[in-house]
């Protein structure tokens, strides 16, 4: 039920992809970091943070019942309302996900399943300015100084590098605004590299909140090096 004093908030996690440049047998979702396995980790935050009411979990066909059987259940997750079969792209497997929240949901959060170092402040930031701004996307200035190429392969320009930020998850948004956002980039075949980019197209703004550099999205076996020394020093 909807709590008389708040907004109803959703956690859409997408963890559908196969993860093929990590270049092992399991699903990287399924990868152990001292372990745990890392969609385990990811739902750790989501499932103890009081202000999420719901997780729908977005995953591939092949994995429902073993994700059911060895993480949702095993783990005792019981915020995760239902698991959803993912779509061939991210988009969709969002898409997917959303169409599956609540019917009472003000506020959805949208997370990559294999970013399991996301904390309670980046979260409570993220609900806490949607509610006000209705769109906010989690972000880390880039350390790293930025060129541009032209196809010939030379240095186009380079970028200034304070008004440059890295792109994590989650990505925060009032319901009704990031679902019409996703329908219309479907009716107009629109495909974007993240969700923020689709209410972007709509004249939509989105606030920028700090992210973390431990927020890391698990995608190559060095990022298994670093998540592990994320965790032992900062999650154990």
């Amino acid at each position: 039920m909807k709590r008389a004093s708040d907004l109803f908030v959703s956690a859409v996690i997408v963890a559908a992809g196969r993860g093929t440049r990590m270049n092992m047998d399991i699903n990287k979702q399924y990868i152990e970091i001292c372990d745990k396995p890392v969609l385990a980790r990811t739902l750790d935050i989501f499932q103890n943070y009081r202000e999420i009411d719901e997780i729908v979990l977005v995953v591939n066909e092949q994995d429902l019942v073993y994700c059911k059987q060895s993480i949702v259940d095993p783990y005792s997750f019981d915020k995760v309302k239902t698991l959803v079969v993912g779509g061939q792209e991210r988009q969709q497997s969002v898409l997917n996900g959303l169409k599956e929240v609540d019917a009472e949901c003000d506020i959805v959060l949208i997370h990559d399943g294999a970013r399991p170092f996301v904390d309670e402040r980046i979260l409570a930031d993220n609900i806490s300015a949607a509610r006000e701004l209705g769109a906010v996307c989690t972000a880390v200035p880039v350390k790293d100084t930025i060129k541009t190429s032209g196809l010939d392969g030379f240095i186009g320009e380079t970028l200034d590098r304070s008004l440059l930020w890295a792109v994590q998850t989650p990505q925060t948004f009032k319901y009704d605004l990031i679902m019409n956002a996703h329908l219309k980039a479907l009716q107009d075949g629109f495909k974007g590299t993240d969700d923020a980019v689709l209410v972007e197209r709509m004249g939509g703004r989105i606030k920028l909140v700090m992210g973390s550099y431990n927020n890391i999205k698990i995608t190559t076996q060095e990022d298994l090096v670093i998540a592990e020394a994320i965790t032992e020093n900062y999650f154990e």
